[in-house]
């Protein structure tokens, strides 16, 4: 049980509308990600889109149900635990209200566009850029977001490509005395469970965020929550239930102008080339989740499918589609700081 804080009424009412936003935005990340469990399923035609999003939704809650390190990542990695402490009631619910209203406008925005924006990132930037708001520079954990951000940013994409390529090319060279039909035939079926394990593995990273922006939140608010041996507060079971259940609807919602995009716009697929960039990706993403690194899901399968389609021939990939991707990768974090940055700003002269 949460041992509840002393609040007066308008301070639970604040409270309040930081839990209905922090579940909006993990609510329009199921939506938005979507595409990450489903698009390659739904391209071979394997799945029927509602069969493929029924399962994606389980699997994604399932999969949130499975670790916190990412969530502590989220909660207490970004910016010091104690300069948080130090801020008034409300400012530290501006803080993170500022963090979710710069993350969700940046992702309806690459929704509205079909852009495969990262989710994550735009999280992790309004956290970063509420906190400068709020506490300066200096209450950023720099060496935290470098070494569980900005070097997996760069690195996971880089593997899904090599590591699709490499696995595609494998499956090539084994099947390529059999038939089509029987080549079709076989990862029809074994796709479906590679598509299982990619819906898993986004649940059981992208819900963490949420949950820990959440336990950020109510510890920032005075909840008595357990500490680690880092100082780092445990998530609650309601937050963790909370949070799983909002990213399962939010992906029965579907997204589906980013699942044409990434299933049809990038390359063309086959079940074979599903079955490969799914289970890097998949691969990818739940080796991050144990190692508590907040993972694009979004990067890692967009760069398993550009692996897929070069691993056929160079010119198997629209660039143009790829380069306009990398594009909002490289501004989802600056962009996402500064709408969280003006958001505090704001919200502190109401608050």
């Amino acid at each position: 049980m949460l041992e509840l804080p002393n609040l007066d009424a308008g301070h639970w009412a604040v409270l309040g509308l930081v839990l209905i936003l922090a579940v909006t935005f993990d609510f329009i990340n199921g939506f938005h990600d979507t595409a990450n469990a489903i698009a390659t399923v739904v391209a071979t035609r394997v799945l029927s889109p509602g069969w493929a999003i029924l399962m994606s939704a389980g699997l994604n809650f399932v999969g949130a149900l499975t670790g916190q390190a990412v969530a502590k990542t989220i909660a207490a990695g970004l910016l010091d635990p104690k300069a948080v402490s130090s801020l008034s009631f409300a400012q530290s619910q501006a803080l993170v209200m500022g963090a979710l209203i710069g993350a969700i406008i940046w992702n309806l925005i690459t929704w509205y566009f079909g852009i495969p924006s990262s989710s994550s990132h735009a999280l992790i930037g309004g956290v970063v850029g509420a906190g400068i708001a709020a506490l300066g520079v200096d209450a950023v954990v720099w060496s935290g977001l470098t070494q569980k951000v900005v070097i997996p940013m760069v690195v996971s994409p880089i593997m899904g490509f090599i590591f699709a390529l490499l696995l595609l090319r494998l499956l090539l060279w084994l099947f390529g005395k059999a038939t089509p039909p029987l080549v079709g035939g076989v990862f029809r079926r074994l796709q479906i469970f590679s598509s299982a394990f990619m819906a898993y593995s986004h649940g059981s990273n992208d819900a963490q965020k949420t949950m820990g922006i959440i336990t950020l939140a109510l510890f920032s608010a005075g909840f008595a929550l357990p500490l680690d041996a880092k100082g780092t507060p445990g998530i609650p079971v309601p937050v963790i239930i909370i949070a799983a259940t909002a990213m399962a609807l939010g992906t029965a919602a579907g997204g589906w102008r980013i699942i044409h995009t990434m299933g049809h716009r990038i390359t063309r697929l086959d079940p074979i080339h599903g079955f490969a960039a799914e289970t890097t990706a998949a691969t990818v993403i739940e080796t991050a989740s144990r190692l508590g690194f907040p993972l694009s899901t979004t990067h890692v399968i967009s760069s398993s499918i550009l692996g897929v389609g070069a691993a056929r021939r160079v010119t198997g990939v629209r660039w143009s589609v790829a380069f306009n991707i990398l594009r909002a990768w490289v501004f989802t974090i600056p962009v996402c700081a500064s709408l969280a940055y003006v958001s505090y700003r704001l919200l502190d002269l109401i608050f």
